[in-house]
C-alpha cells in the first residue's frame, strides 16, 4: 500500500508561481509513474503532468504545456509540479496519483482508472 500526500496549494494571483508536492510513504513509488490530475468544480478530473518511474519524456496536457513542471525525486519518495505564469483557469483541486501496473514501464498512463493510489487533494486558486 501507498499512501500520498500533497502539499504547497493556496491562493495566488494570476501571473504567480506555486510548487506542489506529493510526498509518499508505505511501499516505495520509485518504480511507478506518477501523474498530477486537476479538477475544476463541475469538470472531469484530467491528467496535467506525468512523469515514468526514471522521470524521462514526462507528458503534459495542451492547458499547461510550458508552465508547469513535473519532476521526482525517488530518493525522497517524492514528486513535485513547478506551475509558473498561473492562470484563473488553472483553479483547481490537484491530486498526485500513483501507478502500480505500469511499474518500470516506459508507458505512460493518463487516465484514472489507471492509477492506484490517490493523495487527499490540495486546493489551489488563481484569481484574476
Amino acid at each position: 500500500q501507498v499512501q500520498l500526500v500533497e502539499s504547497g496549494g493556496g491562493l495566488v494571483q494570476a501571473g504567480d508561481s506555486l510548487r506542489l508536492s506529493c510526498t509518499a510513504s508505505g511501499r516505495t513509488f520509485t518504480s511507478y509513474a506518477m501523474c498530477w490530475f486537476r479538477q475544476a468544480p463541475g469538470k472531469e478530473r484530467e491528467c496535467v503532468a506525468a512523469s515514468s518511474w526514471n522521470g524521462g519524456n514526462p507528458v503534459y496536457a495542451d492547458s499547461v504545456k510550458g508552465r508547469f513542471t513535473i519532476s521526482r525525486e525517488n530518493a525522497k519518495n517524492t514528486v513535485y509540479l513547478q506551475m509558473n505564469t498561473l492562470k484563473p483557469e488553472d483553479t483547481a483541486v490537484y491530486y498526485c496519483a500513483a501507478s502500480r501496473r505500469y511499474s518500470g514501464s516506459s508507458y505512460l498512463p493518463s487516465l484514472e482508472y489507471q492509477y492506484d493510489y490517490w493523495g487527499q487533494g490540495t486546493q489551489v486558486t488563481v484569481s484574476s
